[in-house]
C-alpha cells in the first residue's frame, strides 16, 4: 500500500486509488458541522462568480465561504464553523468557495474516489479508508492531501491519518492538536486585533467528534459536491 502526503493547494496529482483532502481551518471542519446541521450536500466552486450563477439558477442554494479567510461579500455564510453550529440546515445546499480546501479538491478529482476532512472527522474517515480500501487490497495507492501549502494543521492532520492507515501511530491526538493550535494558521484567531477571526473557530476545529459518517465527492454532476455517508 503506497500512500504518499502531498501539501498545497494546487497540486496537479499523479492518479491514485483514494484522494483524501484535508483542510482543518477551516473548510472542512465547517463542512463537518454543516452535515451535523442538517445540510443536504455542499457544491463545490473555483470562483465566486460560479458560486453567484449557481444561486442565481437556485435561489434556495446557500452561498458559503471566504477568500483569503474573509467572508465574501453577497454570500451567506462564510467559512465559520462556530457560526454554522447556529444554523438549521435540514435539506439545504450550500455552495463552497474556500481559498485551500475547495482549491486543492478540485484539484484531486483524478480518481473515482474522493473524501474530505478537517482534524474534527479525521480518525471517521481514516478508519473508513482504512476497513474500505486498505485492508481488501494492499495494493492500493492513496493521496493525503495537506491544503494549506504551509500550514502545519494540515500537516499534522494527514501525518495523523496516514498513521491511522498503517496501523503507526506516531501523533498522538494530542500532539497534533497542540501543533494544529501552534500553526502560524491559527495565530490570527488570537489576534484581538482582527476580530474578524473568530478565536472560537479554533477551539472547534480542535475537537474531534465521534460522528456516524464520513464526507466523500460527487462526480456525477457538472459541479462536484460533497455528500454524507453513513458509516
Amino acid at each position: 500500500m503506497l500512500i504518499k502526503i502531498v501539501q498545497g493547494n494546487d497540486k496537479e496529482l499523479e492518479f491514485s486509488d483514494v484522494n483524501v483532502v484535508i483542510d482543518v481551518i477551516r473548510a472542512f471542519t465547517f463542512a463537518h458541522h454543516a452535515f451535523i446541521q442538517g445540510a443536504k450536500q455542499i457544491l463545490l466552486v473555483k470562483t465566486v462568480e460560479e458560486a453567484f450563477e449557481l444561486k442565481k439558477s437556485n435561489p434556495s442554494y446557500l452561498l458559503a465561504g471566504e477568500v483569503k479567510g474573509r467572508g465574501i461579500k453577497g454570500f451567506d455564510l462564510d467559512n465559520s464553523p462556530s457560526l454554522i453550529s447556529k444554523y438549521n440546515l435540514n435539506g439545504r445546499s450550500l455552495v463552497q468557495k474556500t481559498t485551500n480546501g475547495v482549491n486543492a479538491t478540485l484539484h484531486a478529482l483524478n480518481t473515482d474516489i474522493v473524501f474530505v476532512t478537517g482534524y474534527s472527522n479525521a480518525k471517521n474517515t481514516a478508519d473508513y479508508v482504512k476497513n474500505l480500501y486498505c485492508s481488501i487490497n494492499q495494493d492500493n495507492s492513496i493521496h493525503l492531501v495537506a491544503s494549506h501549502p504551509s500550514g502545519d494543521d494540515d500537516l499534522a492532520c494527514a501525518e495523523y491519518i496516514k498513521g491511522i492507515l498503517e496501523e503507526n501511530i506516531i501523533e498522538s491526538a494530542k500532539m497534533v492538536e497542540k501543533r494544529i493550535q501552534a500553526s502560524h494558521v491559527a495565530e490570527k484567531f488570537y489576534d484581538s486585533e482582527r476580530p474578524e477571526f473568530k478565536e472560537e473557530d479554533i477551539a472547534i476545529c480542535l475537537k474531534e467528534l465521534e460522528s456516524d459518517f464520513v464526507m466523500i465527492v460527487n462526480q456525477t454532476n457538472r459541479v462536484p459536491r460533497i455528500e454524507r455517508v453513513d458509516i
